[in-house]
């Protein structure tokens, strides 16, 4: 037998569950950390928010987050702006980046977002 027929029967073994298990691995850790009961109701930290904001919104684009440029809390959650290069060119100063509003529940999960301004990465806000 060769290497690769020896490691048929083992991946021919595993149980279709185990791929649910490993893709939904960030949510399962994110819920074991709260613990149970009544604590799953408390509000996670601004801190945690972004990063939940950030990590759900890149499984969602497949794009990786730049930045957190926004968090705040709700009545019903979290609210984070995230930036996002969505289109890369040279020079980077041209690069389309956009911000999304992403909201989150209190513990975490994200609820909505929406796509809220592009912009080159260059750009400079006018003044308020």
């Amino acid at each position: 037998m060769t290497a690769g027929e020896e490691d048929a029967p083992q991946r021919a073994r595993r149980s279709p569950g185990r791929r649910a298990e490993a893709a939904d691995g960030p949510r399962r850790a994110r819920r074991s950390e709260k613990g149970s009961g009544t604590e799953d109701k408390h509000r996670v930290t601004a801190r945690r928010a972004m990063h939940y904001a950030a990590e759900q919104l890149q499984e969602l684009l497949g794009r990786a987050p730049e930045s957190v440029s926004a968090v705040s809390p709700t009545s019903d959650g979290w609210q984070a702006d995230v930036e996002v290069l969505e289109l890369e060119r040279v020079p980077p100063t041209t690069s389309v980046m956009a911000s999304y509003r992403v909201k989150l529940n209190v513990e975490g999960e994200l609820v909505a977002y929406e796509r809220i301004r592009r912009y080159t990465r260059g750009q400079i806000d006018k003044s308020r």
